[in-house]
Protein backbone atom coordinates (compact mmCIF):
# COMPACT_ATOMS: atom_id res chain seq x y z
CA UNK A 1 0.00 0.00 0.00
CA UNK A 2 1.12 3.41 -0.80
CA UNK A 3 -0.32 6.52 1.70
CA UNK A 4 -0.77 9.51 0.90
CA UNK A 5 0.99 11.92 4.17
CA UNK A 6 0.22 15.51 4.79
CA UNK A 7 2.20 18.34 6.44
CA UNK A 8 2.32 16.30 10.02
CA UNK A 9 5.27 15.20 10.83
CA UNK A 10 4.70 11.25 10.57
CA UNK A 11 4.85 8.39 8.32
CA UNK A 12 3.03 4.95 7.81
CA UNK A 13 4.28 1.54 9.93
CA UNK A 14 7.33 0.45 7.28
CA UNK A 15 5.99 -2.87 7.44
CA UNK A 16 2.87 -1.89 5.01
CA UNK A 17 4.51 -0.01 2.07
CA UNK A 18 4.76 -1.77 -1.51
CA UNK A 19 7.23 -4.82 -1.45
CA UNK A 20 9.50 -2.80 -3.81
CA UNK A 21 9.74 -0.28 -0.76
CA UNK A 22 7.64 2.52 -1.64
CA UNK A 23 5.50 3.61 0.97
CA UNK A 24 4.13 7.00 0.79
CA UNK A 25 3.73 10.31 -1.38
CA UNK A 26 3.49 13.66 -0.21
CA UNK A 27 5.02 15.82 2.80
CA UNK A 28 7.77 17.98 2.43
CA UNK A 29 11.72 18.05 2.20
CA UNK A 30 12.35 19.62 5.66
CA UNK A 31 15.47 18.99 7.80
CA UNK A 32 12.68 17.44 10.48
CA UNK A 33 10.74 14.97 7.93
CA UNK A 34 14.00 14.02 7.03
CA UNK A 35 15.62 13.45 10.17
CA UNK A 36 12.55 11.52 10.97
CA UNK A 37 12.56 9.96 7.74
CA UNK A 38 16.05 8.28 8.11
CA UNK A 39 15.85 7.21 11.89
CA UNK A 40 13.01 4.94 10.39
CA UNK A 41 15.29 3.38 7.85
CA UNK A 42 13.16 5.45 5.03
CA UNK A 43 14.08 7.88 2.27
CA UNK A 44 13.40 10.08 -0.64
CA UNK A 45 13.34 9.11 -3.94
CA UNK A 46 11.29 10.18 -7.28
CA UNK A 47 12.10 11.69 -10.39
CA UNK A 48 11.90 15.52 -9.54
CA UNK A 49 9.97 16.16 -13.15
CA UNK A 50 7.46 13.28 -12.67
CA UNK A 51 6.10 14.00 -9.34
CA UNK A 52 5.13 17.29 -7.53
CA UNK A 53 5.62 15.65 -4.00
CA UNK A 54 8.10 13.66 -2.38
CA UNK A 55 7.97 9.76 -3.23
CA UNK A 56 9.19 8.08 -0.16
CA UNK A 57 10.83 4.44 0.07
CA UNK A 58 11.61 1.80 2.85
CA UNK A 59 12.43 -1.41 1.46
CA UNK A 60 12.20 -4.48 3.57
CA UNK A 61 15.60 -6.10 3.06
CA UNK A 62 18.95 -3.24 3.28
CA UNK A 63 21.90 -3.19 0.79
CA UNK A 64 24.68 -2.49 3.35
CA UNK A 65 28.30 -2.87 3.68
CA UNK A 66 29.43 -3.18 7.36
CA UNK A 67 32.88 -1.36 7.19
CA UNK A 68 35.16 -3.78 8.28
CA UNK A 69 34.08 -6.30 5.70
CA UNK A 70 34.74 -3.67 2.77
CA UNK A 71 36.53 -5.87 -0.11
CA UNK A 72 39.82 -4.15 -1.90
CA UNK A 73 41.02 -6.00 -4.52
CA UNK A 74 44.23 -6.19 -5.62
CA UNK A 75 43.93 -3.53 -8.61
CA UNK A 76 42.42 -1.25 -6.01
CA UNK A 77 44.92 -1.81 -3.79
CA UNK A 78 47.76 -1.45 -6.40
CA UNK A 79 45.57 1.83 -7.27
CA UNK A 80 45.98 3.35 -3.87
CA UNK A 81 49.07 2.40 -3.44
CA UNK A 82 50.21 4.75 -6.63
CA UNK A 83 49.35 7.27 -4.65
CA UNK A 84 47.93 9.67 -7.57
CA UNK A 85 44.50 10.11 -6.06
CA UNK A 86 43.92 11.64 -2.18
CA UNK A 87 40.35 11.23 -0.70
CA UNK A 88 39.21 13.74 2.24
CA UNK A 89 36.17 14.17 3.68
CA UNK A 90 33.79 16.83 4.09
CA UNK A 91 36.18 19.26 1.92
CA UNK A 92 33.33 19.81 -0.47
CA UNK A 93 30.15 18.62 -0.42
CA UNK A 94 28.92 21.09 -2.78
CA UNK A 95 31.45 19.75 -5.53
CA UNK A 96 30.32 16.35 -4.52
CA UNK A 97 26.50 16.77 -4.49
CA UNK A 98 26.81 18.78 -7.81
CA UNK A 99 28.77 15.90 -9.22
CA UNK A 100 26.64 13.57 -8.71
CA UNK A 101 23.70 15.46 -10.36
CA UNK A 102 25.57 16.80 -13.52
CA UNK A 103 28.08 13.86 -14.71
CA UNK A 104 27.05 11.89 -17.74
CA UNK A 105 24.63 14.16 -18.52
CA UNK A 106 22.51 12.66 -15.45
CA UNK A 107 20.47 15.48 -14.96
CA UNK A 108 18.92 15.79 -18.18
CA UNK A 109 18.21 11.69 -18.21
CA UNK A 110 14.72 10.39 -17.61
CA UNK A 111 13.73 9.97 -14.11
CA UNK A 112 16.74 12.06 -12.68
CA UNK A 113 15.97 12.65 -9.49
CA UNK A 114 18.97 14.94 -7.98
CA UNK A 115 16.72 18.29 -8.34
CA UNK A 116 16.68 21.48 -7.20
CA UNK A 117 15.03 21.23 -4.30
CA UNK A 118 16.92 17.79 -3.10
CA UNK A 119 20.25 19.40 -3.60
CA UNK A 120 19.02 22.20 -1.28
CA UNK A 121 17.83 19.90 1.48
CA UNK A 122 20.76 17.50 1.83
CA UNK A 123 23.13 20.74 1.60
CA UNK A 124 20.94 22.48 4.58
CA UNK A 125 21.36 18.77 6.31
CA UNK A 126 25.28 18.87 5.41
CA UNK A 127 25.16 22.77 7.20
CA UNK A 128 24.07 21.38 10.36
CA UNK A 129 26.38 18.43 10.39
CA UNK A 130 23.91 15.71 9.45
CA UNK A 131 25.17 14.84 6.23
CA UNK A 132 28.50 14.17 4.89
CA UNK A 133 30.99 13.88 2.00
CA UNK A 134 33.96 11.85 0.73
CA UNK A 135 35.93 13.65 -2.42
CA UNK A 136 38.08 11.86 -4.46
CA UNK A 137 41.22 14.45 -6.12
CA UNK A 138 43.64 14.32 -8.68
CA UNK A 139 46.08 17.59 -7.63
CA UNK A 140 43.46 20.23 -7.61
CA UNK A 141 40.74 18.71 -9.04
CA UNK A 142 37.38 16.96 -8.25
CA UNK A 143 37.30 13.61 -10.12
CA UNK A 144 34.87 11.59 -7.35
CA UNK A 145 33.06 10.99 -4.45
CA UNK A 146 29.84 10.45 -2.57
CA UNK A 147 27.25 11.86 -0.08
CA UNK A 148 25.15 10.40 2.19
CA UNK A 149 23.36 11.21 5.52
CA UNK A 150 24.99 10.20 9.29
CA UNK A 151 22.51 8.46 11.51
CA UNK A 152 23.83 7.56 15.18
CA UNK A 153 26.62 6.27 13.78
CA UNK A 154 25.39 5.04 10.26
CA UNK A 155 26.22 6.12 7.38
CA UNK A 156 23.18 6.49 4.81
CA UNK A 157 24.68 6.81 1.32
CA UNK A 158 22.92 8.49 -1.38
CA UNK A 159 25.03 9.37 -4.40
CA UNK A 160 28.41 8.86 -5.74
CA UNK A 161 29.88 9.77 -9.29
CA UNK A 162 33.50 9.11 -10.83
CA UNK A 163 34.80 11.68 -13.71
CA UNK A 164 37.98 9.02 -13.57
CA UNK A 165 37.79 4.99 -13.46
CA UNK A 166 37.26 3.95 -10.06
CA UNK A 167 37.02 7.19 -8.11
CA UNK A 168 34.04 6.21 -6.92
CA UNK A 169 35.27 3.08 -5.43
CA UNK A 170 38.36 4.87 -3.83
CA UNK A 171 35.82 7.14 -2.32
CA UNK A 172 34.00 4.03 -0.44
CA UNK A 173 37.14 2.77 0.69
CA UNK A 174 37.92 5.69 2.08
CA UNK A 175 34.57 6.14 3.66
CA UNK A 176 34.70 2.45 5.25
CA UNK A 177 38.16 2.95 6.43
CA UNK A 178 37.52 6.34 8.17
CA UNK A 179 34.31 4.76 9.57
CA UNK A 180 35.94 1.41 10.58
CA UNK A 181 38.77 3.82 12.81
CA UNK A 182 35.50 5.62 13.96
CA UNK A 183 33.71 2.38 15.13
CA UNK A 184 30.33 3.16 12.80
CA UNK A 185 28.27 0.74 12.48
CA UNK A 186 27.61 0.55 8.85
CA UNK A 187 27.11 1.99 5.17
CA UNK A 188 23.32 1.53 3.86
CA UNK A 189 24.17 1.37 -0.13
CA UNK A 190 20.02 1.58 -0.85
CA UNK A 191 20.30 0.21 -4.10
CA UNK A 192 21.73 -2.85 -5.35
CA UNK A 193 24.88 -2.56 -7.88
CA UNK A 194 27.12 -5.32 -9.18
CA UNK A 195 29.99 -2.80 -8.09
CA UNK A 196 29.09 -2.52 -4.49
CA UNK A 197 28.17 -6.64 -4.03
CA UNK A 198 31.68 -6.75 -5.52
CA UNK A 199 32.59 -4.03 -2.46
CA UNK A 200 31.28 -6.46 0.19
CA UNK A 201 27.20 -5.61 0.69
CA UNK A 202 25.30 -7.49 1.46
CA UNK A 203 21.13 -7.69 2.40
CA UNK A 204 20.10 -7.51 5.77
CA UNK A 205 16.57 -7.64 6.95
CA UNK A 206 14.65 -4.28 7.78
CA UNK A 207 14.53 -5.77 11.48
CA UNK A 208 18.22 -5.90 11.78
CA UNK A 209 19.00 -2.60 10.31
CA UNK A 210 16.83 -0.86 12.62
CA UNK A 211 18.13 -2.79 15.57
CA UNK A 212 21.91 -1.46 14.52
CA UNK A 213 20.24 1.73 14.04
CA UNK A 214 18.84 2.19 16.89
CA UNK A 215 21.44 0.91 19.13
Amino acid sequence: MVFHISEDLIFPDPHLGEPDGMLAVGGDLSIERLQLAYSHGIFPWFSFRDWSEPVWYCPMERFVIFPSEIHVSHSMRALINKGKYRVSINQDFSGVINGCRTVDNRYHMEGAWLGPEIVKAYTALYNLGLAASVEVWEGEHLVGGLYGVTVNGCFIGESMFSRVPSASKLALIGLARHLESMNWKLIDCQIETPHLKSMGARYISYEEYMEILRK
